[in-house]
This record gives C-alpha cells, sequence and structure tokens, in this order.
C-alpha cells in the first residue's frame, strides 16, 4: 500500500503574515498546539497577501535573530566580557519591533499532497527539514513534520 504527504500532513496549522510584527509569531509559537503525536508547533508558515507561501518562521529563526549581529562575524559571545543581562531587554524589545519577513527563512522548499511519502522523507533529510508545507499552486494545504512520519512508519503503521 502507498502513502503519500497528504495521507499524513497536518491540516490544522498556524500562519502568518509576513508583514505581522516578530512580537505576533513569539505569541503564536509559545501559545503553539500540540500535535496530536504530543509535539508542539515551533514554527509557522509565512504568507503574502495572496495566501502563498513566502517562508517559514521558527523558534531557531526568533533566538537566532535575538542575538547581536556582532556575533555574526566570528566573535565568540563569552570572550568579549560583555554584560549580556544589561542589555538582553534591549535586544528582546528590538527583535519584537522587527517584522517577520525581516528574521523568516526564505527559499522554503515545499511538497505536493500526491509525492509519495519515501519521496518526502528524503527531501526533508538530505535538506536537514524538520517540517516540510505541502502546497497547492504555492498556497499552503498541510504541513508533514519528520516526527509524524517517524512514529507512522514505526508506530501506528504496524
Amino acid at each position: 500500500m502507498s502513502f503519500f504527504a497528504r495521507d499524513i500532513m497536518v491540516k490544522s496549522f498556524d500562519v502568518i503574515h509576513k508583514d505581522a510584527p516578530v512580537e505576533k509569531a513569539i505569541k503564536k509559537i509559545t501559545e503553539g498546539k500540540v500535535r496530536d503525536t504530543g509535539h508542539k508547533t515551533v514554527s509557522l508558515l509565512v504568507i503574502n497577501d495572496f495566501r502563498k507561501l513566502t517562508g517559514v518562521i521558527t523558534m531557531f529563526d526568533i533566538l537566532y535573530h535575538l542575538r547581536p549581529s556582532f556575533l555574526n562575524y566570528g566573535v565568540d559571545g563569552d570572550e568579549i566580557g560583555f554584560e549580556w543581562d544589561t542589555y538582553l531587554d534591549r535586544f528582546i524589545n528590538d527583535l519584537k519591533s522587527k517584522r517577520v519577513e525581516q528574521i523568516m527563512s526564505q527559499n522554503v522548499i515545499g511538497a505536493e499532497a500526491d509525492e509519495h511519502l519515501m519521496v518526502v522523507l528524503d527531501r526533508m533529510v538530505k535538506n536537514k527539514y524538520r517540517r516540510l508545507p505541502v502546497l497547492d499552486n504555492g498556497k499552503p494545504v498541510g504541513v508533514v513534520y519528520i516526527s509524524d512520519i517517524y512514529d507512522y512508519l514505526f508506530g501506528k503503521r504496524k
């Protein structure tokens, strides 16, 4: 029996508009849904005015952009003697004032609902993705999570 993305994709997923403030994304992820598998959603699909997928914003994206930009240039955070606690609230407030589009992951690869589950899994493994949006004409219709594939293959399938 063949299984496809449509058979395992989560159809209830959170989206956010690309122009929304990051503060709204932080709130949506913090209050994220717990899926049937017990895993909590830690990402949002980012859409434009036409409901087409333009990116993904994850907990990792948010935490990455919380850090001051000088850390992206080979500076190690524990070497500089920086008073982190003095500036932490400022870093958080600066991040919250940005728009989702400024910090989201772009050029997101998706899947189609009729793609075989092993093709989807291969794409996810090769790109080290934990989730893959399922698209219909560029619009998200579902999400396949690596943990759901694992649970299906080694739990529910038997």
